[in-house]
């Protein structure tokens, strides 16, 4: 199934999206799941802050929200949707090219939806681990 990659940001640019589509299909394989159809939005920090308020009732900036609609526990499908504007902000704070920050990003919005919380310090542990894991993978494929 296919994984979309969708902007409204005005300073977002597809850059190696067949590259990207592929290694995330991989992650999933790798965490033994199967492709569903997943729709990456790149969006603005205000749009992604009413997202986060309407739906999460977290009044705070973030990258990434993510939705799972998938009906079967194997199968990965859902939308996510990730802030451009943090994406540029934070490879400026953690030294990171914007590419690499948004692969960051784009592969911890999977495995949210791949099952993976952070929602206290053990389970942020984990899904950092598991980014640097699959960043490194990256230029592999």
């Amino acid at each position: 199934m296919p994984i979309f990659i969708n902007t409204e940001h005005k300073s977002f640019k597809k850059y190696k999206e067949k590259s990207i589509i592929k290694w995330l299909e991989f992650v999933i394989l790798e965490e033994e799941k199967i492709p569903g159809i997943i729709t990456y939005i790149f969006i603005g920090d205000e749009e992604l802050l009413k997202i986060n308020m309407r739906f999460l009732n977290h009044d705070y900036y973030t990258d990434v929200v993510a939705f799972d609609y998938s009906e079967e526990k194997e199968i990965i499908g859902g939308d996510i949707f990730i802030s451009y504007d943090r994406i540029i902000e934070n490879s400026e704070k953690f030294g990171v090219s914007v590419f690499n920050e948004q692969l960051r990003v784009m592969v911890h919005g999977l495995l949210h939806l791949i099952g993976y919380n952070d929602g206290n310090e053990y389970e942020k542990n984990i899904m950092t681990k598991k980014e640097d894991l699959y960043l490194n993978s990256f230029g592999e494929l």
